[in-house]
């Protein structure tokens, strides 16, 4: 990198100019395309990885950059710690599979469509049944500010407060929706945890850190009372970890070792 290549960059990170950093939006539409669907396949990988797969349950998002009312989605039945690149499903709004071979997840249909259709900002969105975000999800609760991590969610997660069984019903999706309003992140009470972002790496991400924010807050519940963050000092620390930018850069490195590790899932 030249020594105005390196300035270029460094004004972008102080200015949170993630175009210039990544460069997505100067690619042409089959570029996005492509690169989406590695990163889309490869937090997959991470996710079976961190054991955050449980049978046929949780699905990964991402638009299409020319189809923007089509989005790429795991096929139903695969597993994450297996699946390739070629194997992803392109699907419209009608939840008809356009290209793909393989089975719709019904309820990665009606969750994620709706997130796509009312948040035109939302390029990827996940949703998972890891372990500790289903088990702090059945107290009903936001998370509190009680680390530096977890200030990336204070005043930026909602809660859907209800459950009504599996999310099949095009109404239970839209409730979905609406609860996430213009957050990054939904806690489904009784179900799991969904994160959404401007990137595949934005919303993996911050799923992968919810989830572990999750996992820590259950841990101190159960050895004390923790203390929380004052909210100012919450909302500071957001405007560090919580932003866009902050996502994109904090999930590099766990895909260039994913990719390291099993560069198999681009086949």
């Amino acid at each position: 990198m030249t020594t105005a290549e390196t300035a270029t960059t460094n004004d972008a990170v102080m200015n949170g100019d993630v175009s210039v950093i990544f460069g997505e939006p100067s690619q042409p539409p089959e570029q996005v395309r492509e690169e989406r669907k590695r990163k889309l396949t490869a937090a997959f990988r991470l996710f079976g990885k961190f054991g955050f797969d449980e049978g046929v349950a949780g699905h990964i998002t991402v638009r299409d950059p020319e189809l923007e009312d089509h989005f790429w989605v795991n096929p139903m039945g695969v597993s994450f710690k297996l699946l390739k690149m070629s194997q992803l499903l392109l699907v419209n709004h009608r939840g008809e599979v356009v290209e793909g071979d393989g089975y719709l997840n019904g309820a990665a249909f009606t969750i994620h469509s709706h997130i796509h259709r009312m948040r035109p900002d939302v390029v990827a969105a996940a949703h998972a049944h890891s372990l500790y975000g289903k088990a702090w999800s059945s107290l009903g609760r936001l998370l509190d500010p009680i680390t530096q991590d977890s200030c990336a969610f204070f005043g930026d997660h909602g809660l859907l407060d209800t459950f009504s069984g599996v999310v099949l019903e095009m109404g239970e999706g839209e409730a979905l929706a609406r609860a996430l309003g213009n957050k990054k992140a939904l806690i489904l009470q009784n179900h799991g945890l969904l994160t959404v972002g401007k990137s595949v790496d934005e919303a993996a991400w911050w799923y992968i850190t919810m989830e572990r924010s999750c996992q820590a807050q259950l841990l101190a519940e159960a050895a004390g009372d923790p203390i929380l963050i004052e909210p100012e000092v919450a909302i500071r620390t957001r405007a560090v970890v919580g932003t866009e930018l902050a996502g994109l850069f904090s999930f590099q490195p766990l895909y260039d070792v994913i990719c390291a590790e099993q560069p198999d899932m681009f086949e």
